[in-house]
């Protein structure tokens, strides 16, 4: 059966996993982690960076380390979230050629789509070496209040990866697929997802024969754990400047060391009451003189500084369970998924919601791409018996007279799913009218996401209201959304699919992926070239050891000096080709090395 990835594409760490014998499995990567940071880097020689290995750069290398690109993508350039990361990000962020988001990394600038495919495309490599076979298709989760082109942005950093992502599916509904795979329960379930970057929350209810159906669901996509650590670098700021007048904000590389030492902290903080921060040589000030930050931070500091953003979390719970029409004791298990519920804080304000513990059965930084693995497999095996009934996350509609947004699916219906409603024209004699397709949940179309429009056109001339318009709103389980509107008197029609926008034209997401393309296969020479690199130079240390000791066994005869000849010889052939990173010619001479120096050692072990 064909294999399908899970992925958990995090604003922080990325978790990948498949289904191996029916058993929901994380792969671990080339370190051995069991998650990858979602973070990418381009070194000074251009070379990229992707994961752990990006983070631990990132402090010398501030300016050109990508972390959190997760909040900005499918984002336009004019909302105020990409407003607040402009500035206080410590890599470069700019206006794209169509009103999005791109990143500036040395002298190249990248779309957002296109970072995530960076960790996409290295999870993709090393799942496939843990499974010894390519892999091409994946689920991908996204926070459940993702918007469409939030989605599609997702959809395409899969393609530029070289994945075909078969669905994209809310984190907390693959929480819950996780929590509920394999067993045979009847529950009502709340999913409390707060992770680096977003936050959700989801009612689902699972029966024992297989069906998860979400009732209810809200969330953040500005809210996690990024913001924990930046309440802390601005305690760590302002009491800066109050004592040396030093604006910290100033510089990139002390940001990116504030930003570790606040995210160290607030991890320790779980665990302890007070840790110290201790961060010698942070700048230098107008004198030359090095000035170093040292202060104390308790558990109840951080609380108090954080206070408003757990609540905040809390208000979205209350409005969803008013949406879900549920009591908080119809509530039978929570369950908590993301790095952030380890915070003491968090976990007391939801247990005081609640009125109950959560569940401590599930890994939180893993079962949402276990989750997402279970999906995968019950899409290609259709022996699994598994129904997930999704809902909408936000308000379906149209622009109407007044700049009124007029809803026709309301947020939290199960899809796929349509809906119709009547409209007349507000102008006489009015012949034509634009279709404005809205997504979202204010009253205001202004300040909803405009998805896509389309113009009705060839109305019989009457008096304004005389004319009656259907419009039909269509869902599929996918999400893609249908609109058309016709005339009823004429039957005349019009209709559009409105397939979101990343940002990215159809020939840019090919470029990007050629260009990863090309990558992928400079990488796997790379790996292949270390490898036999890291084989040759063992034999190359071996064989010069035993030298001397060979040279004095057999230098006397003529044979014995051939051979020390030929010897050498093969060594230099052999560092040449690891100097011009050859792989082919180290393959070609590992033949002879390993001749060389069994050679050697029958040599040296002879009795002499």
């Amino acid at each position: 059966m064909e294999r399908v990835l899970g992925i958990d594409l995090g604003t922080t760490n990325t978790c990948v996993a498949i289904v191996e014998d029916g058993v929901p499995t994380v792969i671990p990567n080339r370190g051995g982690y069991k998650t990858t940071p979602s973070m990418v880097a381009i070194t000074e020689a251009g070379k990229r960076l992707v994961g752990h290995i990006a983070k631990r750069q990132a402090i010398t290398n501030a300016e050109n380390t990508v972390y959190a690109a997760k909040r900005l993508i499918g984002r336009k350039w004019t909302s105020p979230q990409v407003k607040n990361a402009v500035s206080t990000a410590s890599y470069k962020i700019v206006e794209g050629p169509h009103g999005d988001v791109r990143i500036a990394l040395r002298d190249k600038t990248y779309s957002v789509p296109e970072i995530s495919a960076m960790i996409l495309q290295e999870v993709k490599i090393f799942a496939e070496d843990y499974l010894n076979e390519p892999v091409t298709k994946a689920v991908v989760t996204v926070p459940a209040y993702f918007n469409d082109n939030q989605r599609q942005a997702t959809k395409d950093a899969g393609q530029i990866a070289g994945l075909d992502v078969i669905r994209i599916i809310n984190e907390p509904t693959a929480a819950a697929l996780a929590y509920g795979f394999g067993k045979n329960i009847d529950k009502v379930i709340a999913v409390f997802d707060l992770g680096g970057g977003t936050f959700d929350i989801s009612i689902l209810e699972i029966s024992s024969g297989g069906v998860f159906k979400v009732i209810a669901t809200a969330g953040d996509t500005f809210l996690g754990g990024e913001d924990f650590d930046g309440r802390i670098i601005d305690w760590l700021v302002e009491g800066f400047r109050e004592q040396h007048g030093v604006d910290l904000r100033q510089d990139r590389m002390a940001l990116q060391r504030l930003k570790d030492a606040a995210e160290k902290a607030k991890c320790e903080l779980s665990g302890v009451t007070e840790t110290e921060i201790n961060l010698p040589f942070i700048i230098s000030s107008g004198r030359n003189d090095a000035l170093h930050l040292q202060r104390q931070l308790t558990r109840q500091t951080l609380n108090s500084l954080c206070d408003d953003l757990i609540e905040r979390c809390v208000e979205i719970c209350r409005q969803t369970l008013e949406d879900a029409r549920l009591d908080k004791d119809e509530i039978e298990e929570v369950i908590l998924v993301g790095g952030m519920t380890r915070m003491p804080a968090v976990q007391d304000s939801v247990t005081k919601f609640f009125g109950r513990d959560a569940c401590k059965g599930v890994h939180p930084d893993e079962v949402v791409g276990l989750g997402a693995a279970v999906q995968g497999a019950a899409l290609v095996d259709e022996s699994r018996e598994m129904i997930l009934l999704d809902v909408t996350p936000h308000a379906l509609g149209i622009m109407t007279f007044g700049s009124k947004f007029e809803e026709l699916i309301p947020k939290n219906t199960t899809v796929p799913t349509s809906r119709s409603k009547i409209f007349t024209t507000s102008r006489d004699n009015q012949t034509a009218v634009k279709i404005l397709v809205m997504q979202g949940d204010s009253e205001k179309a202004t300040e909803n996401e405009l998805l896509g429009e389309f113009i009705l056109t060839g109305l019989r001339r009457a008096p304004k209201g005389q004319v009656e318009i259907e419009v039909n709103f269509e869902i599929n389980s996918d999400g893609i959304v249908s609109v058309s509107a016709k005339d009823l008197e004429t039957g005349q029609a019009q209709s559009i699919q409105v397939t979101a926008s990343s940002g990215l034209t159809k020939d840019e997401v090919k470029n990007m992926m050629d260009n990863a393309k090309d990558f992928l296969v400079e990488a796997r020479a790379s790996d292949e070239f270390e490898g036999f690199k890291q084989e040759a130079e063992k034999f190359v240390v071996d064989i010069e050891k035993m030298f001397p000791q060979v040279e004095a066994v057999v230098a006397s005869s003529d044979f014995g000096r051939e051979a020390i000849s030929k010897a050498r010889s093969i060594l230099e052939k052999t560092r040449e080709a690891i100097e011009k990173r050859d792989a082919a010619a180290v393959k070609e001479q590992m033949e002879a090395l390993s001749r060389t120096h069994r050679m050697f050692k029958g040599v040296v072990s002879r009795p002499h």
